[in-house]
């Protein structure tokens, strides 16, 4: 099922899960209410693993100390990567977010950025929503590149700026760029 638009600010999705996989490596079934209980998320859909683009995304977020402190938003990633596939990934790069396996593209759907590349292959287009606890849509980034929406990497400086206005947070000046 491909939705024709993305999920918009303002509205809620369901709460629905999938396998997660933890930086620990650990692996279990979880849900979007489940995680934003603790604190807002910043649900992050790529490709697949260890593609180059991914690869950038993941090490923009990871070396972004504001991301990495986990204090006032948990950034989680979502792609249709194996759970295996993604130990290997976050170990590779080092990463401390866990990942969600969505082999099926179900959490894609339900968010609005499932497309078919050439017409053929389903994959998620590269997009990011900040979730509230009641699991509104507080922040949104879509790709829009005029070829192919799994090439633009997120804004991650203009992620930080809204994820700040939206949650009334301070971050630091600088951060470990």
């Amino acid at each position: 099922m491909e939705s024709e638009e993305p999920i918009d600010v303002g509205e809620t999705v369901p709460d629905v899960g999938a396998t997660l996989v933890r930086p620990d490596g650990t692996a279990a079934e979880a849900t979007l209410g489940e995680l934003t209980a603790d604190r807002p998320v910043l649900l992050s859909f790529y490709t697949v693993d260890f593609s180059p683009d991914c690869i950038d995304e993941w090490c923009s977020f990871r070396d972004f100390d504001w991301f990495s402190s986990g204090d006032h938003v948990q950034v989680v990633g979502c792609s249709k990567s194996s759970a295996g596939l993604h130990r290997r990934f976050i170990d590779y790069l080092g990463l401390n977010f866990p990942l969600f396996a969505d082999p099926d593209l179900e959490l894609s759907d339900v968010f609005g950025v499932t497309y078919r590349a050439l017409g053929i292959t389903r994959r998620s287009r590269r997009s990011c929503f900040l979730l509230d606890s009641e699991l509104t849509v507080r922040y949104r980034w879509v790709s829009e590149h005029w070829l192919d929406p799994t090439r633009d990497t997120p804004p991650v400086h203009e992620i930080h700026e809204a994820i700040s206005d939206e949650l009334d947070v301070e971050g630091p000046e600088t951060f470990g760029f």
